[in-house]
Formats: C-alpha cells, structure tokens, sequence
C-alpha cells in the first residue's frame, strides 16, 4: 500500500501559525500525524534575565494573546516563590476569582472558534449571541479586579495591587447571578449542537497519562521537577527533516507525554467519563459551570477589608520558584529563580506544549479530512508555545537548552 503525504500549512482557527503533516494511505486514512508550531521563535524568557523581578510578569504575560491573565497568574506565583513571600488571603481569594472568571470567557471564546464547526446556519446568530452575552459578564469580572483582561496591571508580585470595594463585591455577585440561567443555557446550547455534529465515537482519542494540578486554580506541588524532561522535536516526530522545522521542544513527565486541559481536570476532580473531540468539547462547556461556582464562593469568602498585597525582600532566595496555573487549554507552568535582586533563570512550560505531541496521534485512522477537527477540539495558541532556541554554531544545528538550571 502506498503511502501519500498531506499538508496543512499554516493551519486555521488557532493563535499562532502551525503545520499539520499526515501519512496518508491509498484510502486516505491517516497512519501518522505531526503537528507543529512554526512560530518564529521571540524569546520572553531570556528577556527577563538580569531584570527585576517585577518585570517577569509583565513581559511574560504577553507570551500569549489569548491567555495573558494564567501566564499573568503563573508569573507572579513563580516569583512569589523565588521570593519566599506569602500571599495574603484576599490577595490568593482575588487571583482565583479572577482566573476562574477568565476561564469561562475563555471557554466562550472557544466556543466561537468551533462554531463553523458545529453550529448550523439558522443557529449561528443564536450561538454568537450567547457567546457575547457569557463573554461580557465574565470579562466585566477580570477588568474589575485584574484592572484589565488583555493585560492584568494589577496582578501583582506578593498578590494583588489593591483588594476591592465592598460595593464592588456586591456589584460583581449581581452580575455572576445574573448570568447563571443564561450561562447554563449556553452550555446546554453548546453541548448539543456538539453532540448533533455527529463527530466518529473514536475521533481524537489518545490514551496517555493526565497532568491536572488542581481543579480551577494551580498547585505547584503537584508538578515534579525530579519527572520532567524535554526532547527534540526531530526525535518526538521520528522525522528529522519535519522536527527541524518545529518551534517548540517536547515535555514530558516520567518519560510520557500526557494530556493537559479541561477534559483531564473533569475526569480527575469532577469524574468525568468519555475521551476523544466530541468529549473534550463538551467537558470545555461543562467546566464553564464549574468556574462559575467558583467564582461566587470565592466571592462570598473574600474580606474586602483585608489586605490583599504582602511586603517582600526582592533580593530573592537562589531558590527555584515554581508557579503552576490551570489555563483554559491546560496546565501552564512557569519557573523563575531570582538572587541579588535579579533574575537569574526563567522559563514557562505553557499548555499547547503539552497538548501538541497528543493531536499527532489523535489523527491516526481517521480520513485527513477531519484532522483539523482534532486540532480545535485541543485549541491550540501556538504563539504561547514558542519561545527561545540555542544555535551550535560548531553543529550548525539549533538545540533548545532553555531547561538547564
């Protein structure tokens, strides 16, 4: 049997630009993915080097467009770390809140993205409506703690710039209940259009180990420096000549590559069952509802009249500060160590690295047709995924050493 070769390039509907390569036989079934970010690199984590700590955050939270309020959050709890500070409570209750606001916004904007999808065309105006609906009650949360969505000026190093007023606590409780019926009935819009897309029961199925550190905020305790590892995308891909044209290096955890996301904290702290694109879509609508309890209880515990910022030495410990963030495409990791009062090492571990190396196989065995339907279900922004690279100028080859401490 022959084998063909089908390209996309760049691939659609993502942030960033990516290459989708398939083996394709004479049937035109998919006997091998790759998948790739080919991003040109940009290099935030060296920019940080020999700066104060205070700079990390705000140069790291543009790494992404789309998630800049996790790489905000993963920043500063790296560097809290590095500093050796304790947040305040009102300052930890302001950043969850915050994330779990963002999270569902994020959802919805997913939600949009997939609509060419899934959504027929006498529903479309009905979809993107409700979309507008989720994302402006949410975003109106974000801005008024995190002082704005895109890029958060008020997440700070040792919490929050400021706590909130008591009457904007009460404001944003009657705007998070005054979303509650239309967020539920988004989600049950959502969740059967999905299921009326009839996608194949196996399509985008992998079976690899979850990587969920909590289930709506981050715990850095669960992300085990001693079971990480990287390897070259020429090696992961088993192609050379594909690999070298990768932006990104491989993570793994005990050797394996695992699925990060909304669908691998459903199944590990909501017992959710089902795998595959139709499964991750509607665990993506399913959390919107988790985030949305969360944000009121976090609410209803928040003191307004507590601080919310602690004092801190920026001198730093020469410890490993490690902030760990469950964004909404998965687990963003980002690790600073801080002596003298700069910055010495930094690097981030953001979710579409994860997530990359799972859409490859996720593809095999299905028509190429419907291989893009895997990439959108995992949500890819590979722009948040490419970041720094080494030439040996000796090898005349480029090596990604971003890892050694």
């Amino acid at each position: 049997m022959n084998e063909n070769v089908k390209v996309i390039s760049p691939t659609s509907r993502q942030e960033g630009h990516a290459e989708l390569l398939m083996k394709v036989d004479d049937d035109g079934i998919v006997t091998k993915g790759m998948y790739f970010s080919i991003t040109p690199v940009r290099g935030l984590e060296k920019m940080v080097l020999d700066k104060s700590p205070e700079t990390a955050p705000v140069l790291c939270q543009r790494i992404c467009g789309v998630c800049p309020i996790p790489h905000t959050l993963a920043s500063v709890e790296a560097m809290d770390a590095a500093l050796g500070i304790e947040v305040p409570k009102a300052g930890k209750l302001l950043r969850k809140i915050t994330l779990s606001a963002h999270n569902i916004n994020s959802h919805a904007i997913h939600h949009f993205l997939i609509a060419p999808d899934v959504v027929p065309d006498d529903l479309f105006t009905t979809a993107v409506k409700s979309v507008g609906e989720v994302r402006k009650a949410t975003q109106f949360v974000v801005d008024t703690i995190a002082g704005e969505g895109i890029h958060p000026s008020d997440i700070r190093i040792g919490g929050m710039a400021r706590n909130i007023s008591p009457l904007a606590k009460e404001k944003l409780i009657e705007k998070m209940k005054d979303l509650k019926g239309t967020l539920e009935n988004h989600v049950e819009l959502i969740k059967d259009l999905v299921y009326k897309a009839d996608f194949p029961e196996d399509l985008g199925k992998v079976d690899v180990p979850l990587f969920a550190s909590d289930k709506t905020y981050g715990n850095p305790d669960a992300f085990d420096m001693d079971k990480f590892s990287e390897v070259l995308p020429e090696a992961w891909y088993g192609d050379e000549e594909v690999g070298k044209r990768a932006c990104t290096v491989i993570p793994l955890l005990d050797g394996k590559n695992v699925e990060t996301g909304p669908r691998a904290r459903m199944e590990k702290f909501s017992g959710f069952k089902g795998k595959g694109v139709t499964s991750q879509h509607i665990a993506r609508a399913e959390e919107m509802l988790v985030s949305y309890a969360d944000v009121l209880e976090k609410l209803d515990e928040l003191d307004t009249s507590a601080p919310a910022r602690a004092e801190y030495d920026p001198r730093g410990t020469g410890e490993l500060g490690i902030g760990v963030i469950e964004a909404p495409r998965g687990t963003n990791v980002h690790m600073a160590k801080v002596v003298d009062g700069k910055t010495q090492f930094y690097s981030a571990i953001v979710p579409t690295t994860w997530n990359i190396p799972t859409m490859g196989p996720a593809t095999e065995g299905f028509s190429h047709e419907l291989a893009p339907h895997v990439i959108r279900a995992y949500d890819p922004c590979l722009s948040c995924a490419t970041h720094v690279m080494v030439v040996d100028d000796e090898k005349k080859i480029l090596r990604n050493e971003h890892m050694k401490l």
